[in-house]
């Protein structure tokens, strides 16, 4: 039965766009940025199209309801199979040169689990290749202790709960770095927790020129971002745009 499947933090969005392969350097899109999907956002549903092109696996996947363009590592897939995506990068209008064709929207993904959700919830959805070695387990950072609210500055509480005043404005924070995707739409993209906020509105993201690296103690200066709304059920209570990250 197709299903649509609500699921938190399975697995880390590998920076796919980023590749050195020519459709990412190729692609044109007339999108803002797009947003690395956290929120609870899985996609279940029966592959109705397949093919690959320069180490991509693109499916399209039929939810029951509608038909998600996805992409991701090279999976071995056939039409008729039961598919499960934790997560996804969705970018609009992109253009595949290798396959001669544009997509409206498609979702730049870490895994393409072949068997549905149940299946990835077996194994974890750790990638495509079961014949690679297995990947080092990722920093998860726990411990937000230590870290003072600038002057004049916001929790990461503070900003969800203030989202609507704050839109369009200027905001300080100290966090800590829990994810780091770089070079996406020319866009590096940070996850910041300090230890504030109820679950779903403690985690911020944060889109910068800068880098830093997980665990990182950051002060990040940027303007807020309220109900950012991508299409396909991909949206954001709050974003912090265009930042001044300085780790500390």
């Amino acid at each position: 039965m197709r299903k649509s499947y609500l699921v938190v933090g399975m697995s880390l969005v590998l920076a796919l766009v980023a590749g050195c392969n020519n459709d990412t350097k190729e692609a044109q899109t007339t999108a803002e940025a797009p947003q690395v999907v956290t929120a609870a956002a899985g996609i279940s549903g029966t592959v109705a199209e397949t093919m690959d092109a320069s180490g991509y696996t693109y499916v399209s996947v039929d939810t029951g309801t509608e038909k998600i363009w996805v992409a991701g590592p090279k999976t071995q897939v056939k039409v008729g199979d039961e598919v499960f995506i934790s997560e996804g990068s969705p970018i609009s209008n992109f253009e595949s040169k290798t396959l001669g064709r544009t997509f409206e929207t498609i979702l730049f993904a870490s895994a393409i689990t072949v068997g549905g959700a149940e299946q990835a919830f077996a194994t974890g959805a750790q990638g495509a290749d079961k014949t690679a070695p297995a990947a080092a387990a990722p920093m998860v950072v726990t411990d937000f202790s230590g870290l003072a609210k600038p002057e004049g500055g916001k929790t990461v509480a503070d900003v969800f709960a203030e989202k609507t005043a704050l839109n369009g404005q200027n905001v300080k924070m100290r966090a800590k770095v829990t994810k780091f995707m770089s070079g996406i739409m020319g866009k590096n993209w940070l996850h910041i927790k300090d230890g504030t906020g109820a679950a779903g509105a403690d985690d911020l993201v944060v889109t910068t020129q800068l880098t830093a690296s997980v665990g990182d103690t950051v002060l990040v200066s940027g303007t807020v971002a309220a109900d950012k709304d991508f299409g396909s059920g991909y949206k954001y209570a709050v974003i912090v745009e265009d930042a001044e990250v300085t780790v500390e």
